[in-house]
C-alpha cells in the first residue's frame, strides 16, 4: 500500500509541471494587506478534480515563504446548501492545529519565569497528579507539552463536544479535570494512564494532556484560556477571524462540518468543542499564516514578537525520550515529520475531528509554509490519500512560485 501511494503521488508531481501555466494575480485579504498569487487554471482544475474523488466539500489553502503569504485561494464550497464557495477567508474550526496555539501561550509564560519545564506540574495544580501505576514518578511540564506524560490515548468515554456553550464553561477545565484524571472521579477509567511505560519513558500522544497545559495557563496568568490566547496571540499577530467562541465570529463565514456516508453528504451542526484548547480553535488560513510566519521567524510577525528565539528552537526540538508515534517525533506543541527519504523535515501540526481534516506544516529546509482546511473528515482510505496528494502538490507549488 504504502508503495503504491508513493507512486500515485509521484505520478501526480510528475504531471504538474506539465499542467501549470501560472500567471500573476494580487488580491488583497479583508485587513487590506496585499500577497502575492498564482492564477493557475491547471492547478485549479486538478485541485478541484481531487477534491471530488476524495469526497471533500470545500478546502481552503495558503502557501507560506519565509516572512509572506505567496498564494491563498479556496475550492469548493463551504456550505453545500447555499452554494457558498470557499475562499480563503473562511472560517473553520481547525482542530489539533490548536495545540500549537496553546503550547505557545504557555511557552510565553515560561520566558516571564513562572516555571521551569522540568519541575513536577504538582508545584502548580490544585491537585495531586500521578499515574497511579508509577506513583513515585513525577510528571513535569515537558512531559505534558510533549506527549511523554504516560497518559494514555483517550479513551470512547472523553467528553468531546458541547453544543450548548462557548467558554468560558464554568466546570471546566476545573473540577472536570480532577474528576477525569483522579480515581474516583466521575469521568474516571484506569484505562487512561499508561501500565507499561513510566512517565518520560514514551512519547504516546493524548490529548488530554493539553487540557492542563491550558490549564496551567489560566493558573499563571489569572484569565480565561480563550482571553489569554485574544489578547497575547491574536491580536497582537492580527488574527481578527480567529477565536475559540462561536458567537464572537461571523457566523455566515465559518465552514460548516460534513460527513460522507452512503454517497450523501451529511451535514453537521456549528459545534463547540468543550475541550476547546485542544481542539476548538477557530480561523482562516490567512489568520493562521500569520502565527506559521511567526513560528518560521523564530517568534516575529510583521515586527511584533510573540516568542523568543531560542523558545521557538526549542518548541521545534524533538524532546526526550524522542521515539516516533506513527509517522511523527513530537518538540513542545509541534510535530516534527521526517519524511521517508530523510531529506526534508516538516514541523507543524494536523487536525481532524468529524467534519474537519486540517494540515498546517512548513518545510525547515527552505522556510516553506502551506496551510490547508477541509470542512470533512479523513473517514476514509480514499479521502486520506487525496489529501497527501494535495499536500504534496501545495509543497510542489511552493517550489514552482519561488
Amino acid at each position: 500500500m504504502k508503495t503504491k501511494l508513493i507512486g500515485i503521488i509521484l505520478s501526480v508531481l510528475l504531471l504538474l509541471p506539465v499542467l501549470s501555466a501560472a500567471t500573476s494575480v494580487q488580491p488583497t485579504d479583508k485587513q487590506g494587506i496585499s500577497y502575492p498569487s498564482n492564477n493557475d487554471s491547471s492547478f485549479d482544475r486538478l485541485i478541484t478534480m481531487l477534491l471530488k474523488i476524495g469526497h471533500y466539500p470545500g478546502m481552503s489553502a495558503c502557501l507560506v515563504h519565509n516572512t509572506t503569504v505567496v498564494w491563498a485561494k479556496g475550492y469548493g464550497q463551504y456550505d453545500i446548501e447555499a452554494h457558498k464557495p470557499a475562499t480563503e477567508q473562511t472560517i473553520y474550526i481547525v482542530a489539533s492545529i490548536t495545540k500549537t496555539i496553546t503550547s505557545t501561550a504557555l511557552m510565553q509564560l515560561y520566558e516571564q519565569g513562572y516555571f521551569s519545564l522540568d519541575d513536577d506540574v504538582n508545584t502548580y495544580l490544585p491537585f495531586a497528579l500521578r499515574n497511579p501505576n508509577f506513583p513515585n514518578d513525577p510528571i513535569t511540564i515537558r512531559m505534558i507539552l510533549s506527549h511523554s506524560s504516560s497518559l494514555n490515548k483517550d479513551p470512547l468515554s472523553y467528553h468531546w463536544f458541547n453544543y450548548s456553550h462557548a467558554p468560558p464553561i464554568p466546570w471546566y477545565p476545573s473540577p472536570w479535570l480532577q474528576e477525569y484524571l483522579l480515581p474516583g472521579g466521575t469521568f474516571y477509567t484506569p484505562e487512561i494512564w499508561d501500565t507499561k511505560n513510566r512517565p518520560g519513558e514514551y512519547m504516546q500522544y493524548a490529548n488530554i494532556n493539553f487540557d492542563l497545559v491550558a490549564y496551567l495557563v489560566q493558573i499563571f496568568s489569572g484569565q480565561p484560556f480563550y482571553e489569554y490566547c485574544n489578547d497575547h496571540i491574536f491580536t497582537p499577530l492580527a488574527m481578527t477571524r480567529t477565536g475559540f467562541r462561536l458567537p464572537d465570529l461571523p457566523i455566515d463565514d465559518v465552514a460548516i462540518p460534513y460527513l460522507h456516508q452512503n454517497r450523501t453528504y451529511e451535514k453537521l451542526p456549528y459545534y463547540q468543542v468543550l475541550h476547546y484548547p485542544i481542539g476548538g480553535l477557530m480561523t482562516t488560513v490567512v489568520d493562521l499564516s500569520h502565527f506559521l510566519i511567526a513560528q518560521m521567524n523564530y517568534g516575529v510577525y510583521n515586527g511584533t514578537r510573540i516568542l523568543k528565539n531560542e523558545t521557538v528552537t526549542l518548541m521545534h526540538t524533538i524532546q526526550p525520550p524522542g521515539n516516533i508515534y506513527y509517522n511523527f517525533h513530537y518538540g513542545l506543541g509541534w510535530m516534527i515529520v521526517k519524511t521517508p527519504l530523510g531529506k526534508n523535515v516538516y514541523g507543524g501540526h494536523s487536525g481532524d475531528i468529524p467534519g474537519v481534516h486540517t494540515r498546517m506544516f512548513m518545510d525547515q529546509s527552505d522556510n516553506t509554509g502551506i496551510i490547508c482546511f477541509f470542512n470533512s473528515d479523513r473517514s476514509s482510505s480514499m479521502k486520506k490519500l487525496v489529501s497527501l496528494i494535495i499536500q504534496s502538490l501545495l509543497f510542489s507549488k511552493a517550489e514552482d512560485i519561488f
